[in-house]
């Protein structure tokens, strides 16, 4: 059974990753997207309003945090 500390940090992790309700793309926050204009790191609150999904072209607002 995992400890506090691990269920923290694994809710952590999931929140810092993000999926399209269209396709299920996933932006990951650690990852970031390179070949899209979004360095490692870069927080999902960051993305500028007008960014969209590079598989199916939905706004930022089509995405949910993503919990594996």
């Amino acid at each position: 059974m995992p400890g506090l500390r691990e269920r923290i940090m694994t809710t952590a992790i999931a929140t810092r990753q993000w999926i399209c309700n269209v396709c299920g793309w996933i932006y990951d926050e650690v990852a970031g997207a390179a070949d899209h204009g979004l360095a490692p790191g870069t927080r999902f609150a960051d993305i500028p309003e007008d960014w969209y999904c590079p598989d199916c072209g939905v706004t930022k607002s089509d995405f949910a945090p993503y919990e594996p």
